[in-house]
């Protein structure tokens, strides 16, 4: 099997949290908590954090990261991926695998990464989409978090920001959650930004119900850890409540990087 790659897109720009990636987090920015808990994930060749703002390659090349320049005209985290790779490795085997982490997915493990490259390498699917349970209902109802259903084999039925399945006769529901913890084949990756936007994903402005409406598979892998993305100062803070009591994050806040 080829290499593992993981992209981590961010910017500045956000219309509910502008800034958010170097928002603070016991004392550093969310950017680099999501980076050091994605390059310790087994499995992985290197993590880089994409991006179109100057302000969050700095900070992260500063830290000792790595980081590449994007275009600020991207409709979407997907399309920055796949500059980035375009730039960092254009000539990635088709079936290598990118792992695309969102910048905002604070609560990510490299446990959960790992298992997406896992996942990948036992099944290659064009799309391997890491789910999250969901425990408490109100997160369930909330339309910022993007709920999954998937058919007994793993694979996504459906992504909805309604609360799928229904809980019309039991609040005792199977509940999960897409995380922004998303593989593609290195193919696909390509191919996923020349096909046509589809109903449902222009509906729930959810970006893998393009690749399901075309008839491609997408394969959940699945977490009982909880975890969601920082949308908004409420969320932060929510976040850092999680992080000031884990460990792992304490390992590579003592200077401990992977």
């Amino acid at each position: 099997m080829s290499e593992a790659i993981c992209i981590i897109p961010a910017r500045m720009a956000s219309s509910r949290f502008p800034g958010k990636p170097l928002a603070p987090i016991l004392g550093l920015p969310m950017i680099l908590h999501v980076l050091e808990r994605c390059r310790r994930a087994e499995g992985l060749e290197r993590a880089v954090v994409a991006t179109c703002d100057a302000e969050i390659f700095d900070a992260v090349t500063a830290y000792g990261g790595e980081a590449v320049m994007t275009a600020d005209t991207h409709p979407g985290c997907v399309d920055r991926t796949e500059e980035a790779i375009d730039v960092l490795a254009p000539d990635l085997a088709p079936d290598a695998l990118v792992v695309m982490v969102q910048g905002d997915e604070i609560l990510v493990t490299s446990d959960m990464v790992a298992r997406v490259v896992s996942r990948y390498r036992e099944h290659p699917a064009p799309v391997v989409n890491l789910a999250s349970r969901i425990a408490d209902i109100a997160d369930h109802d909330d339309p910022n978090r993007v709920k999954v259903v998937c058919a007994p084999d793993g694979r996504a039925l459906c992504f909805s920001r309604a609360p799928i399945p229904s809980r019309f006769r039991s609040d005792d529901v199977p509940m999960f959650q897409q995380t922004g913890v998303i593989g593609f084949s290195a193919g696909f990756l390509k191919q996923f930004g020349r096909l046509d936007r589809t109903p449902l994903e222009i509906a729930e402005q959810i970006d893998m119900m393009r690749t399901l409406e075309h008839g491609y598979e997408v394969q959940m892998v699945f977490t009982d850890h909880a975890t969601f993305g920082v949308d908004t100062p409420a969320d932060l803070a929510r976040a850092e409540a999680v992080l000031a009591a884990d460990g792992f994050t304490q390992d590579y806040l003592r200077g401990n990087h992977g």
